[in-house]
């Protein structure tokens, strides 16, 4: 029996969601963690912890972060985001690359909606549209504090990714 063809749209919106997202995710999986390696965050420990202080306020994260599933496990080497089993400087260092992976992900992701210009209505793109919107804006935000917050960690812990200017003269 076929489906209606009012859920054809439906379905092919979920399975380039579907597709797109586990594509675009075992791709991201391969990249060397090389390529994702930041350098901490320029800034004393006061500047990073205002910094995170007002993302906070105005984004207001930690009440909505919980509702945000972590699926940085859902592929082979992957790393939950949520858990920070060590605190070690390359653990850190590790979780914040991770972090990287996922925004880029979510960057990558986020512009799937416009393929659906290519077979649906106004209505059915714009409804992609917000929903590419509401799935990746908030994941990309997250990402952002979590990296933030580890780059607080790194400066508390390690003096010398400390800025230049918090070091006592030679």
């Amino acid at each position: 029996m076929a489906a209606p063809e009012f859920l054809l749209p439906v379905f092919s919106s979920a399975l380039l969601w579907l597709g797109g997202s586990l594509v675009v995710g075992a791709l991201a999986n391969q990249l060397p963690l090389a390529w994702l390696s930041a350098r901490p965050a320029a800034g004393s420990p006061d500047v990073l912890a205002a910094r995170l202080d007002g993302v906070q306020r105005l984004l207001k994260i930690r009440r909505w972060k919980h509702w945000i599933p972590d699926a940085g496990n859902a592929l082979p080497g992957g790393i939950t985001k949520a858990s920070l089993a060590r605190r070690d400087q390359p653990a850190l260092l590790r979780l914040m690359a991770e972090t990287r992976r996922a925004e880029l992900v979510h960057w990558v992701l986020w512009p799937l909606w416009l393929l659906t210009l290519l077979w649906l209505p106004g209505p059915g793109v714009a409804l992609n549209a917000v929903f590419a919107t509401m799935f990746n804006l908030p994941c990309l935000l997250l990402q952002r504090y979590n990296r933030l917050r580890l780059q607080l960690l790194l400066a508390r812990r390690t003096p010398a990714l400390r800025a230049p200017a918090n070091r006592p003269p030679a």
